[in-house]
């Protein structure tokens, strides 16, 4: 007996809508592969790795970490943005190729907004303003009168054009009223080198590769970039408190999944991981590395993403940066 095209759509529209309301109940239900767009070894690979060891723990399924990296984190996102909507792929993303990377590209592949499910904020990482024994500055607000006394004369050292380290440090010249000349690095690793060697008096760098070389004296730190003090080093002052009336700058990370994942499955996600953030061995270790405790819901981190992608196109268009 032929069933009546209406009955049949009924069916369809009713069978949908039940596996969407089953699918967090059996889910996981096999190995989740858990990307990171930038090479092992990175802040994005080390929180991959914390998390993923822990919902293998209380899931019982593997969670495979693999690296896809490339073209600023743009390989790596895209490819997750275009995977199965299922839960099973998903992606340690950061500030960079969700937030940062919309302005620097002018033909980006995804679109961090439409193409991407926020899941959980997973850490927050405020830099540090260090600069060389041998600048005659003590604190910021010395180091900012005489960068205005010597208007261009001081360069600054990045991980490379685009990066985090060079739009924070544009962003402190814009508001700081200052001119610096940029010296672009390829990675962190080499301008630190350059830093401590004095061959280049200052960089805005993040906390885990700079903080071992002002505890030794080797760079003096003036200022980390956070609103508030970091709890890791809370000795040094805010940009802020050094006289620049409204600064922060955050590098970010957090977990997506493709757009069109159910919705219960990334509240399912959500919670096991806000859980697994506040565990005290993974706070222990987040502190570590300068984060505090993070977390929260799905539409919280979502609306992070879309403020930062308005503030750091602004901060994009004012130094003028393009990487296409």
């Amino acid at each position: 007996m032929r069933i009546p095209r209406f009955t049949a759509a009924i069916a369809a529209i009713l069978s949908f809508f039940f596996v969407l309301s089953c699918g967090a109940q059996g889910y996981p239900s096999k190995p989740i592969r858990f990307y990171t767009p930038y090479p092992p070894g990175g802040t994005t690979d080390i929180l991959a790795r914390l998390i993923g060891a822990k919902l293998h723990e209380s899931w019982g399924q593997p969670v495979v970490i693999e690296a896809r990296p490339g073209a600023g984190g743009n390989v790596g996102t895209d490819f997750v943005a275009k995977s199965a909507p299922d839960g099973y792929t998903i992606l340690m993303g950061g500030s960079g190729p969700l937030a940062i990377n919309v302005s620097l590209f002018s033909k980006l592949p995804y679109d961090p907004l439409k193409d991407l499910a926020p899941v959980v904020l997973s850490a927050s990482v405020p830099l540090v303003l260090v600069v060389h024994p041998s600048v005659p500055a003590k604190n910021l607000r010395e180091f900012t009168a005489l960068l205005k006394s010597r208007p261009g004369q001081f360069n600054y050292a990045t991980a490379g054009p685009g990066s985090p380290q060079h739009l924070t440090a544009e962003m402190f010249k814009f508001m700081a009223h200052v001119e610096m000349t940029h010296i672009p690095y390829k990675g962190s690793g080499p301008a630190i080198v350059d830093l401590v060697g004095g061959q280049i008096p200052l960089s805005f760098e993040s906390m885990i590769p700079i903080l071992p070389q002002v505890k030794s004296g080797k760079l003096r730190a003036l200022a980390v970039t956070s609103a508030s003090r970091s709890p890791v080093v809370p000795e040094i002052p805010t940009v802020v408190e050094g006289g620049v009336a409204g600064f922060e700058s955050i590098a970010w990370y957090g977990v997506v999944a493709p757009a069109a994942t159910p919705k219960d499955i990334v509240t399912k996600l959500n919670v096991e991981m806000t859980r697994i953030l506040n565990l005290p061995d993974i706070k222990q270790r987040l502190a570590e590395m300068g984060s505090p405790a993070v977390a929260g819901t799905p539409d919280q981190f979502g609306a992070l993403i879309k403020s930062e992608i308005g503030k750091w196109g602004k901060i994009v268009k004012q130094a003028n940066v393009s990487l296409d």
